[in-house]
C-alpha cells in the first residue's frame, strides 16, 4: 500500500499520529487495517454496511433487501477478503437489518467486529427516541438480541440529541462500557461543536471518549474537510465513511444524457439524501471517467479509493446488493491512484466553502488544511 503525503499535511501538529496509525497497519489477504481513532482497535480500510439487509420498508427497499442467505454470502466474501467490520444501526428497516445480520455472522462472531447505532425513533412512546439514559440502555439490550451476541463493538449515536444533558448520554454509554455490552463508542453525523463539547466532557469526568465519527464523506460531498477533518486530526477521532459514492450518484452510470438508472435508490430516497446539482455532478463524473480510463478500474473503485487517500480515514463504508458489485467494490483497497490522479478528482469536486471557512482559507498559513485546496 503506497501512502501519499500532502505538504500541507506536514505541517498539521498531528500529522505523526496520523502517520503513525497507517504505517503500524498490517496487511492481512490484500486488506489494510487502520487504527480506529485513539484507541487500540484496528479496523479494515473497507467495512460492510448492512443496510441492504431485510428491506423491512419502502425507504430501505429501495437500498436493497437481502434476505439471510444471501447475507451470509456476502459476509463470507467480505471476511474472505479481509473485511472484519460490519455496520449497522437499530433504526434500518426497525430492526430487521440487525436481526438478519445476526443470523449471517451464526459461528463467525469472533471473526469479526459490530458496529450499531441508536438515538433515532424506534416506536411511538415519548421515550422511544433520543439519547437518554432511559432510550440507550433499552435499546442497546434490545440490538444485543436482535444480533444475538452479548456485547457490540462500536456503538454510535446515531444523531446528536439536543433536547438530552451531554453528560447523561456519556454516562450511559461510560454505563454500557463498564458492563462489557459496548466496547468502544463512537457518534455520527454531529457538528463540531457536539463532538468537541462531547470529548470534552468525557475528558472532565474521565469517561469513555468517542473514538470515531461516522460522517458522509465523497467525491460529491466535500464539507467533511472544512472542520470535521481538521477536529479529528487535533483530536485523534477517525472517520467512518457512510455513503461514499454520494448516495449512488457515483455508480458510473449516471451522466450527461443517461436517463437515471431503473434500480438506483435515487429514485426513491433522493430527498432524504444530500443535495448535488446535476452539472455539479456531471463534471466530477467526468473526471472520474478519465481517472478510470488510465488505471483501468471502475467509477466506484476510483471514488472509494479516493476517499482512502484521505486524512483521518479509518475505514470507508460499502454497501451492495449482490455479490458481484460487492467483489467489485472490494478491489477498491488492493491498489492507489497517484498524487496526479488525486490531484484531478480534487479540482473537479472543490467547491467554495461556506462561512467561515472560506475566510480561515486567505490565511492557510495560520489555519492549514489537512488537504490541498484546488480552486
Amino acid at each position: 500500500m503506497v501512502f501519499r503525503v500532502d505538504q500541507v499535511v506536514l505541517t498539521h501538529p498531528y500529522f505523526l499520529w496520523i502517520c503513525a496509525a497507517r504505517f503500524r497497519t498490517r496487511i492481512y489477504w490484500g486488506m489494510e487495517y487502520r487504527q480506529l481513532g485513539y484507541s487500540g482497535l484496528k479496523v479494515s480500510a473497507l467495512s460492510f454496511g448492512a443496510a441492504t439487509f431485510g428491506g423491512g420498508n419502502e425507504f430501505f427497499k429501495a437500498w436493497g433487501d437481502t434476505d439471510v442467505a444471501e447475507a451470509k454470502r456476502l459476509v463470507d466474501l467480505c471476511l474472505d477478503a479481509g473485511v472484519n467490520l460490519f455496520d449497522v444501526a437499530n433504526v434500518y428497516s426497525t430492526g430487521l437489518a440487525e436481526e438478519v445480520l445476526g443470523k449471517a455472522i451464526e459461528g463467525k462472531r469472533e471473526k469479526l467486529l459490530i458496529s450499531t447505532k441508536a438515538t433515532f425513533k424506534m416506536g411511538d412512546g415519548p421515550n422511544d427516541v433520543g439519547s437518554s439514559r432511559y432510550h440507550l440502555l433499552q435499546q442497546c439490550d434490545a440490538s444485543l438480541k436482535r444480533l444475538g451476541t452479548d456485547y457490540i463493538d462500536i456503538y454510535h449515536m446515531h444523531g446528536f440529541d439536543a433536547t438530552t444533558p451531554v453528560e447523561e448520554t456519556l454516562d450511559a454509554l461510560n454505563t454500557l462500557v463498564h458492563q462489557g455490552k459496548v466496547r468502544y463508542i463512537a457518534c455520527s453525523n454531529f457538528s463540531g461543536w457536539h463532538l468537541m463539547k462531547s470529548l470534552s466532557v468525557s475528558e472532565r469526568y474521565g469517561w469513555a471518549r468517542y473514538v470515531a465519527h461516522q460522517v458522509y464523506y465523497s467525491l460529491v460531498g466535500r464539507e467533511y474537510e472544512w472542520e470535521l477533518m481538521p477536529l479529528g486530526l487535533d483530536q485523534k477521532v477517525s472517520a467512518l465513511v457512510w455513503s461514499p459514492l454520494g448516495w449512488g450518484r457515483l455508480t458510473g452510470k449516471i451522466r450527461r444524457g443517461h436517463p437515471l438508472p431503473e434500480t438506483s435508490r435515487l429514485h426513491k430516497t433522493s430527498e432524504q439524501g444530500p443535495q448535488v446539482e446535476d452539472e455539479y455532478l456531471y463534471k466530477v463524473v467526468d473526471a472520474l471517467d478519465a481517472v478510470a480510463k488510465e488505471t483501468g478500474k471502475t467509477v466506484p473503485q476510483v471514488a472509494l479509493n479516493w476517499l482512502l487517500q484521505r486524512p483521518t480515514i479509518a475505514s470507508v463504508i460499502i454497501g451492495a446488493r449482490n455479490e458481484e458489485q460487492l467483489k467489485q467494490n472490494l478491489v477498491a483497497a488492493e491498489w492507489n491512484l497517484t498524487a496526479e490522479q488525486v490531484a484531478t478528482l480534487d479540482k473537479a469536486s472543490a467547491v467554495q466553502s461556506v462561512y467561515p471557512y472560506w475566510h480561515q482559507e486567505q490565511f492557510a498559513d495560520r489555519n492549514p488544511s489537512p488537504v490541498p485546496q484546488v480552486k
